[in-house]
């Protein structure tokens, strides 16, 4: 059973950026897209396993800050390597400004 579980609220994220949210023993990556909405991904990169938030954001795509591997945050498809593998992505919605994932 999936569970909805809070993240952050919606001010923790800058438009256009990206913060780390841990749970559970795992990292995930929320996204505020230029058009503000949230997105949610697996927080690691699938390279070599560093932190996505310590990465740039720009438009859909997430650059991992080790080897500018890049990923589209929306599909979680890899989009440059050395990241061939995609990233995980969740289910997200909003509520009463408190940006909510399902895990």
């Amino acid at each position: 059973m999936s569970d909805w579980i809070e993240a952050c609220r919606m001010d923790d994220v800058d438009e256009e950026d990206v913060i780390r949210f841990d749970h559970g023993g795992r990292t995930f990556a929320i996204y505020r897209s230029p058009d503000d909405a949230f997105f949610a991904t697996d927080g690691l990169c699938t390279h070599e396993h560093v932190h996505l938030a310590d990465g740039l954001v720009m438009d859909e795509i997430i650059e991992c800050p080790k080897h500018n591997g890049r990923f589209n945050y929306k599909t979680g498809v890899a989009r440059g390597t050395p990241a061939c593998v995609n990233l995980r992505t969740y289910p997200v919605r909003v509520d009463a400004g408190k940006v909510f994932i399902q895990i």
